[in-house]
C-alpha cells in the first residue's frame, strides 16, 4: 500500500465530494489532480486513457486506477478499515447502502452537469427549466431519504458511514438550486452535524475550490 495517492478531482464534483470525505476520514494522505468539468478536460485522451468513462472521480492507490465513487469508499473500507463506512452486519450493510444509493444512483446521476448540458442542447430547456427538474429528483429522493433518517444522531450513528458521506454533497447541490429545506428536518440536521466534522470541512468544495 506504498505509493502517492493521486485524485482525479473536481471542486464542484458531489461523486469527488465524497471520495474526498472517505480520504479524510481514514487518514490518507492525497494529491489532488484537477480535471475541469466546465473545460470538457474529463473527455481528454490522457484522462479516459485512466477512466474510459470519462467520469469524476478516478483515484489512484496501491497500484490500481478505481472510478465510481460508491466502489473506491468500498475499496477504502476494505484495505483501511478505521474508521469503517460500511457496517459488518449484512442487514445494517444493506440499509446503508440503499439510502446512499438513493443520492448516489436516483438523485445525483439526473441532476449532474453532463445531464443539464443535455438537457439544454437536445430539448432547449432553459436555465429555469433545468433548475425545476432538478429540484424536482432532489426533493423526489430526498423525501424517501427523510423517511429513513435517524432522530438522533448521523446515518452512521455517531459515526459517519456511507450514506453520511453521499448525503452533505446531495445538500450542498440542494442549497444551490434552492431547494426548500422545511420538510427535511432531520436531512438538515445531520447535514449541519457533518458539515462541522473535521473532516467533511475540509472536503467541502470552498475549502478545495482552486
Amino acid at each position: 500500500m506504498n505509493g502517492d495517492v493521486i485524485l482525479y478531482d473536481y471542486w464542484r464534483s458531489s461523486a469527488a465530494y465524497r471520495v474526498r470525505i472517505a480520504l479524510n476520514l481514514k487518514g490518507i494522505a492525497y494529491r489532488s489532480v484537477p480535471i475541469d468539468l466546465r473545460l470538457g478536460e474529463q473527455g481528454g485522451a490522457d484522462y479516459t486513457a485512466r477512466n474510459p468513462q470519462g467520469l469524476i472521480p478516478a483515484l489512484e492507490i496501491d497500484g490500481h486506477v478505481l472510478t465510481q465513487s460508491l466502489a473506491i469508499i468500498d475499496y477504502l473500507d476494505q484495505t483501511r478499515p478505521d474508521p469503517p463506512l460500511l457496517p459488518a452486519r449484512p442487514d445494517a450493510r444493506a440499509a446503508a447502502l440503499a439510502q446512499a444509493l438513493i443520492v448516489a444512483a436516483d438523485i445525483h446521476p439526473i441532476q449532474n452537469l453532463r445531464v443539464m448540458n443535455r438537457l439544454k442542447s437536445q430539448f432547449d430547456a432553459s436555465e429555469e427549466a433545468v433548475t425545476a427538474w432538478n429540484r424536482h429528483w432532489i426533493e423526489t429522493g430526498f423525501a424517501a431519504l427523510e423517511a429513513t433518517a435517524p432522530d438522533n444522531g448521523t446515518f452512521g450513528g455517531h459515526q459517519p458511514n456511507i450514506a453520511d458521506l453521499c448525503l452533505v454533497p446531495q445538500m450542498a447541490n440542494a442549497r444551490r438550486f434552492d431547494v426548500p429545506m422545511g420538510p427535511y428536518p432531520k436531512l438538515v440536521r445531520i447535514d449541519a452535524v457533518l458539515r462541522a466534522h473535521p473532516a467533511f470541512a475540509a472536503a467541502a468544495p470552498d475549502a478545495v475550490k482552486p
